[in-house]
């Protein structure tokens, strides 16, 4: 895959003003999906450390969570095994109103499960061929379906485990299976080269963005993503604060209040 262009370090009160831009027309979009009854699917993948959650929360820290839900899917259960594969992602597809955004999705099939032996190479090449027939039922039904893959350099992953593990903040996202899959960077090279050139249509198409620069990576993914949802701003609503009720007789009750200690100060 194509190296990323160099740029210069983005400044960040040059990052935090363009974000707050976007903030705000992630907000207009919000709006215009709850009116409108749009369905949005955002599926984020990428090797580990790749950005994917940095990404997502920049995303979502504006909007409504009633509107923005995130799907972060744990191992499966038992049960889960036994079923259909896409049944149980299936399950928080958006309805009319909604974004939902997958923290890796059911393209776990095509990545670490194929690399790591948890499927078959048969149950891999299978999910292959009928995923595409699937991500186009998913489009006919109206759900617009947008899919990012995240590219990190070698070079960089190698700094972000490393910063994991010396940083107290971060030491819960290194995994056993983080390690492992640090070991098998051409496994999941061949894996992801298999991956987009099977389910790249032009219903469901793959937007790859190189990630090791962070800061331009979220900027670039957000107004990509905006780009992609014909939304419309709404007309700003003329909101003025009512008058507020008169105490009619209250006074504060003299409870026993635990009230928190405040080394910062109040």
């Amino acid at each position: 895959m194509a190296k990323e262009k160099k740029h210069k370090k983005l400044g960040r009160v040059e990052y935090e003003n363009e974000m707050r831009v976007l903030h705000g027309e992630l907000v207009a979009m919000q709006e215009w999906v709850k009116a409108s009854g749009a369905k949005i699917c955002v599926v984020f993948e990428g090797r580990d450390t790749a950005g994917k959650g940095g990404t997502i929360k920049r995303i979502t820290e504006r909007v409504s969570p009633r509107v923005f839900r995130v799907v972060a899917l744990p191992t499966p259960t038992e049960r889960e095994k036994s079923q259909m594969y896409a049944q149980r992602y299936m399950a928080h597809f958006p309805a009319a109103g909604e974004v939902v955004i997958f923290d890796r999705s059911w393209y776990n099939r095509a990545g670490v499960e194929r690399v790591m032996g948890f499927c078959s190479p048969e149950e891999s090449d299978r999910f292959l061929q009928i995923v595409p027939s699937w991500e186009k039922a998913m489009t006919d039904s109206g759900i617009l379906l947008l899919k990012y893959w995240l590219e990190v350099s070698p070079d960089e992953q190698t700094r972000r485990l490393q910063s994991r593990i010396q940083d107290p903040r971060k030491i819960w996202k290194l995994t056993d299976m983080d390690l492992k899959s640090y070991s098998r960077w051409y496994d999941y090279s061949r894996a992801r080269d298999a991956m987009m050139a099977t389910t790249d249509t032009a219903w469901a198409p793959w937007y790859v963005a190189h990630s090791d620069d962070k800061k331009r990576a979220r900027l670039n993914i957000i107004t990509h993503l905006l780009s992609q949802v014909p939304y419309e701003k709404l007309p700003h609503r003329d909101i003025k604060l009512p008058k507020r009720q008169g105490a009619n007789g209250y006074s504060e009750p003299g409870l026993p209040l635990r009230l928190i200690p405040t080394p910062y100060g109040e």
